[in-house]
């Protein structure tokens, strides 16, 4: 088996992605109630705070803060993953490795960590995060997506409603390109 390094701090804050098995799927949207079930769930079980979330059609971004002391995340996701999954009819198609393993087919195997460094760090993932829904052309504004953590900024008073709008042309998360034009946008 492959042993994967991940950098694990107590109490840590880390960027996470999961991503479902078919990638042109909407079952997260489709099933939101029953994915928020299981994150409710999982956080009675093990807690930890969500900075930030968003929940796409075939994948999730979310910052979480550890509590004191505490490094398992990868056993926070993958309560998650089963208490979803469990939740559903089975019917995915699922490899022959699947079918061995007594698995599920409904979600990739891994999942994407990063621990967050600091303040400046903080603020470019949770970014990323809320600019998400508009970067996979959901939505031109990210208050216009609905399974979003930006609302509950919003009301918090940490953003502003119209951030990431016309006025604010930031790049979150995007590749520049040596003239600090996104690629791929008009020069």
């Amino acid at each position: 088996m492959t042993e994967y390094r991940r950098l694990r701090v107590p109490g840590g804050c880390y960027f996470l992605t999961v991503n479902l098995a078919e990638r042109d799927s909407d079952l997260l949207i489709r099933r939101i109630a029953v994915l928020r079930h299981a994150v409710r769930t999982t956080r009675l079980r093990h807690p930890f705070t969500i900075e930030a979330w968003v929940v796409l059609p075939d994948h999730l971004h979310t910052v979480w803060t550890l509590p004191d002391g505490d490094v398992d995340f990868p056993t926070r996701w993958s309560l998650i993953k089963r208490l979803f999954s469990h939740a559903l009819p089975p019917g995915e198609s699922r490899s022959a490795s699947r079918i061995a393993k007594r698995e599920r087919g409904l979600w990739q195997r891994r999942f994407w960590e990063h621990l967050i460094r600091d303040d400046g760090d903080f603020r470019a993932h949770t970014d990323y995060v809320h600019f998400n829904p508009v970067r996979h052309k959901l939505v031109s504004h990210p208050a216009d997506w609905p399974y979003s953590t930006f609302h509950r900024a919003v009301r918090r008073g940490q953003m502003p409603p119209n951030w990431a709008g016309p006025e604010h042309p930031e790049h979150f998360g995007e590749r520049l390109d040596r003239d600090e034009t996104p690629v791929g946008a008009a020069p």
